[in-house]
């Protein structure tokens, strides 16, 4: 700010102001600060004095005026008072307009000495400095006919004609218009506004550049390019020592590993970003791409430990090697050992299982399956056990919205019972003998063909039962061990599902239900609870047994999907996995996290799985109501299905024996007709009571589908 600026404001001067709220009054300036450059001012508002702090550039912004009075003359030994005086005086003086003398307008024409009086004027007016004004006074006493040419050097000259022809000069062009304002200087938020926007736009510019740069050296068209970039700089920094298949085998009772599939073709021709990276055997990476909120692309990366990590190069047999393979010897030992892949839907659950796909033909010798077939008959063959009169069976059934079926039988409908002895027994399960690996593999193809399948969001064609696959040891007719295998259904959100038809919803329903107690009953058999929870869906009523006892080893394979697109699903699943052993990431042993951070967490698994199907009593109370319906909803319609179906197959049963006596008697020649009037009516009144009973369970059936599709609605808006 111009200290001659600074002159113009002082103590005691009345200017105007602006409120914060746009009202301009006047104020009394009180103190002048020439570092801050700003004024102090005082006014009266409702009886009392207020006060504030304006920047000099906004004083002079609202009284330009200001700016054209002369500099006050400010004398440094008077006082303040004084020479506030004395500046008022001098500034009436500069604002009087005094008309010039007759003798000095002697000679003149007419035109010049109105010309010269305006001139005057405009300068008392714009507050012209005295030097300047004096001069311009005695330039003005110049003889008519003259030109003055001593005026003023700081602006280009007017000229004016007088009336006999003469030229004479006048004030500059810009003082003959009276409407012209002064230059107003931008305020200093002014010129930092314009700062800070100079700087987004270099900012932006370099951004862009550096995009384009970056473009160039990425396959553009890919939609997701920046995370591949990203996510490549990211795997240049690690040092990467994935598993090998020389590597030790080491023998957990739990063991929870994961496996990274390929990019599929699907997934080639959209140009997928892979966000999957494994570092080492036991760590697994997920880049998650997010967003900020000024558009700004990161990655946030979540650690996973497990007991072995596999990417996408690990072939069937390497998987094997690390996972079922050290569970086979168990059932030598009288032992039950049982292995489970899971995943979501189109993660590879079936292709590490059953063994490689070609379309629907199926080759599988390359299956978990086939792989523990042969390993069974080459320890069979080994001198410790070759006399032992050792007998192998094997079963194939899967489990369908609760419901067991045999795949080995025309996929006939099994009853899951109790015994005397509390041993679950699957009713009418065919066991078939075999003797050679060959034999096996007929079994899995035979029973593969068979298993249900349906259309999901991930999958025109994904296995929506769970598969199971029992090698059986007998000893002489008595159970010796048994290894079972199960390809489990494909995991979904309930967000997937709830928009689909009823048959989907229930097999999501019954599908995340049963993934939640096999979660807790893996988690038993790991922290030897007394308690195993395996009534609470059908999978793990139907593998009771291998979840009891000291000698019951688990393996749990999780599969996941390396794509983008597939992040939010991947990494559900490895949460899944990683509560039922909750291995720490961050160091090199087993060490599990505290108990308060597992409660937590336990939520979101389930959220994740999409029904929230918790199997502790205190959680529900975080279960939303809509959930709570529909999970009611389910329930009840199980129930009072295979209650309707056990009504239909009694009556069935029970007309059909008295109708063949009814009519039996008939065919006897002399038949009592009063007793078979008597035993008609009864039959009949008996068959009346019967329906009924089944109508009001079929009416039970029907509310509970109406609050089953009622509570898929609300869950469809309701978001969690």
């Amino acid at each position: 700010m111009d200290c001659q600026l600074h002159r113009h404001v002082c103590p005691g001067l009345v200017v105007n102001i602006q409120r914060s709220n746009g009202l301009i009054h006047k104020a009394t300036v009180k103190t002048v600060s020439v570092e801050r450059s700003s004024v102090s001012v005082e006014w009266v508002e409702g009886g009392a004095i207020k006060g504030k702090e304006i920047d000099i550039d906004d004083v002079l912004t609202i009284n330009p005026e200001l700016a054209e009075l002369p500099a006050a003359d400010v004398k440094e030994n008077l006082p303040l008072q004084e020479n506030v005086t004395v500046q008022k005086e001098k500034r009436r003086t500069t604002l009087s307009k005094i008309p010039a003398p007759r003798e000095a307008m002697r000679g003149r024409s007419r035109m010049s000495v109105i010309t010269e009086s305006q001139c005057s004027l405009q300068e008392n007016e714009m507050g012209v400095d005295p030097c300047t004004s004096t001069q311009t006074r005695n330039n003005s006493s110049v003889p008519a006919g003259q030109t003055r040419t001593s005026r003023t050097s700081c602006a280009p000259e007017a000229s004016v004609t007088n009336v006999n022809g003469n030229t004479e000069d006048h004030l500059p062009a810009a003082r003959m218009s009276s409407s012209v304002s002064p230059v107003r200087r931008k305020s200093n938020i002014v010129k930092e506004m314009e700062k800070m926007k100079n700087k987004r736009e270099e900012k932006r510019a370099q951004i862009s550049e550096i995009r384009t740069k970056r473009a160039q050296e990425f396959d553009s068209s890919c939609p997701n390019w920046e995370f591949a970039r990203m996510i490549k700089e990211f795997r240049a920094t690690l040092d990467c020592q994935p598993i090998s298949i020389t590597d030790p085998i080491e023998e957990h009772r739990i063991c929870v590993c994961v496996r990274k599939r390929p990019l599929n073709k699907q997934e080639l021709l959209k140009k997928e970003c892979d966000v999957i990276t494994v570092p080492s055997k036991c760590v697994l990476l997920v880049h998650e791409p997010k967003q900020k909120v000024d558009l700004t692309k990161y990655l946030d990366t979540q650690a996973f430990r497990f007991d072995f990590s596999f990417d996408e190069s690990s072939s069937n047999e390497m998987v094997y090697r690390f996972t079922a393979r050290p569970l086979v010897e168990t059932i030598f030992e009288g032992g039950k050992a049982t292995c489970f892949a899971y995943g979501q839907t189109g993660s590879g659950k079936t292709h590490t299982m059953g063994g490689d796909f070609s379309g629907k033909a199926q080759n599988a010798s390359k299956g978990i399956y086939a792989f523990a077939s042969q390993d069974v008959f080459l320890l069979l063959n080994q001198p410790r056990y070759r006399n032992q009169n050792l007998q192998v069976y094997v079963t194939f059934f899967e489990i369908y919205n609760g419901k067991v079926f045999d795949l080995l039988n025309k996929k006939a409908k099994l009853r899951v019972l109790e015994d005397g002895k509390q041993q679950v027994q699957v009713v009418g399960l065919q066991e078939r003998q075999v003797t050679c690996a060959e034999d096996v593999i007929r079994m899995i193809e035979m029973g593969s063909a068979c298993r249900t399948s349906g259309q999901t969001f991930a999958n025109a064609s994904s296995s929506r039962s769970h598969a199971c696959f029992q090698i059986l040891l007998r000893q002489r007719g008595k159970l010796l061990g048994k290894f079972s295998l199960v390809d489990l259904a494909g995991n979904e959100r309930g967000a997937d599902t709830s928009s689909a038809d009823r048959q989907t919803r229930m097999e999501g329903a019954e599908i995340n239900k049963s993934l939640l107690a096999l979660k807790e009953c893996i988690r038993a058999l790991g922290q030897n609870k007394s308690h195993t929870p395996f009534r609470e869906s059908k999978l793990t009523q139907v593998l009771r047994d291998s979840f009891i006892g000291t000698n019951s080893r688990t393996c749990m394979i999780a599969m996941i999907s390396p794509g983008m697109s597939s992040c939010e699903y991947t990494l559900n699943t490895l949460r899944y996995a990683d509560r039922v052993k909750e291995l720490s990431p961050h160091n090199g042993g087993g060490e599990t996290r505290n108990q308060m951070e597992t409660e937590d967490e336990e939520g979101t698994c389930a959220e994740g799985l999409g029904l929230q199907y918790n199997l502790s009593k205190d959680d529900d109370e975080d279960i939303s109501p809509h959930m709570s319906n529909f999970r009611e909803a389910m329930t009840q319609i199980n129930e009072r299905e295979e209650k309707l179906v056990e009504q239909l197959k009694e009556l069935r049963q029970r007309m059909a024996t008295e109708l063949d006596y009814l009519l039996g008697i008939t065919e006897q020649p002399d038949y009592d007709l009063e007793t078979f009037v008597s035993r008609a009516k009864y039959f009949v009144e008996e068959s009346s009571r019967n329906f009924l009973s089944v109508r009001e369970t079929l009416d039970a059936l029907g509310a509970a589908m109406q609050l089953e599709e009622q509570a898929s609605k609300q869950m469809r808006w309701w978001k969690p």
